[in-house]
This record gives structure tokens, sequence and C-alpha cells, in this order.
């Protein structure tokens, strides 16, 4: 029986923010799934039910972002060019981030000072960029192609989010994400990747989001 969390909406939530409080505290290595169910309110029974392990409290929401990516690609009008068709899918993931800021500051400074964790951000990406290419030659995109443009999407994914992590006004993901999309087709157009450019459009965006 679930006492513990029995009749307290949002254990994965609860988890989350628990384990975040003590791998802060306690740090990683030392804070232990016993702990951070006990902290939670729920038992060890709950956590597994939700994790495999305490390293996954990290990464629990890579499958949710892989699917979005993946349907938003797949669904997408046909004739949509490729690497358009992978910014509308880049795009429909910051609604999953927007309120997450301060969460992703913390998990990005975690990740940062384990080995072990950095690997297996590496291996999340690498999984997610597999998925994309091939919702991309479900769409008639070749294949070597499509390898191309899910590894970009992946590069042009990691430079916007840590922009928006680092950003110190509350500009919005989607405008970091077609802010490097913008860079990145200056550069393939060979007219350099424009500092003012970029600041102009983040400007824009900031205005529109005032």
């Amino acid at each position: 029986m679930d006492g513990m969390g029995r009749w307290k909406p949002n254990a994965r939530g609860r988890l989350e923010q628990a384990a975040m409080a003590l791998f802060e505290t306690r740090g990683y290595d030392r804070t232990t799934v016993e702990e951070i169910a006990a902290r939670a309110g729920v038992t060890e029974r709950t956590f597994f039910r939700y994790f495999a392990d305490k390293r996954e409290v990290l990464f629990g929401g890579a499958k949710e972002l892989e699917r979005l990516i993946v349907d938003t690609i797949v669904h997408l009008p046909a004739g949509t060019a490729p690497l358009d068709a992978l910014t509308a899918a880049l795009q429909a993931t910051a609604s999953m981030f927007e309120a997450r800021r301060g969460y992703a500051r913390k998990r990005r400074r975690i990740i940062a000072t384990h080995a072990n964790l950095q690997e297996r951000e590496l291996m999340k990406l690498a999984s997610l960029a597999a998925a994309i290419a091939d919702s991309l030659r479900r769409r008639a995109v070749a294949a070597s192609a499509a390898d191309l443009i899910a590894e970009l999407g992946i590069a042009i994914f990691r430079n916007a989010f840590e922009r928006w992590v680092d950003d110190k006004e509350p500009r919005p993901l989607s405008l970091h994400i077609q802010a490097a999309v913008e860079e990145l087709k200056a550069v393939a157009a060979g007219t350099a990747s424009s500092p003012l450019r970029t600041a102009k459009l983040l400007r824009r965006g900031s205005s529109k989001g005032r």
C-alpha cells in the first residue's frame, strides 16, 4: 500500500522536486532513492513506478520529448521542407520547458559535474537524433540527408536551450530556437552569422511578448 502518497497528487512532480533539492544540498552521489521518496512523501515502490533509478529523475522526460518531435514531423503537411519540418518540431517542444527554466539550470549544474550523467545525456540525444532521422525518412527524405538534418537538429536544440537557460530576460525557448535556425541558414547561405541580426531577432521577439 502506498499510504504515504496516496492522497497527494502529482507524485512524479514531487519526486523530481525532492530529488533536485537533495542533489543540490547533499550531492548527487550521496543521495539515495530512499531519501528522495521520503522527502516526496511516498514509498520507494512509488519512486520505482516512475523512475528506474535516481539518474532517470534527470532524464525522465526524454521519451515524451522524442514522441512530441516525431509526431510533429510526421504529421506536417506534405511538401514541407525538411529543415522547416525540423524547426516546427523543435518549436513544438518549447511548451514542455517554459515553466521549468529554473529546474533546467539546476539540472545542467548537476550533469556538468558527473561524467556518467554527461554520458547519459549524450546517449539520450543520440537516441533523439535517430528518431528524428527515422521520422524524416518516413517523409521520403533521403537517408543521408535525414541523418544530417537530424544531427543539425540536435545541435540547434542544444544551442538554443543553452542560450535560453542563460538568458537574463524571460524570452521564450521558441525564440531562441528560431534565432539558432536563422544563424544556421545565414551560415549555409555564405552570409555568415551576424550577432547583430540575432540580437535584433531576440529583441523583436521580446517586444512581441510584452
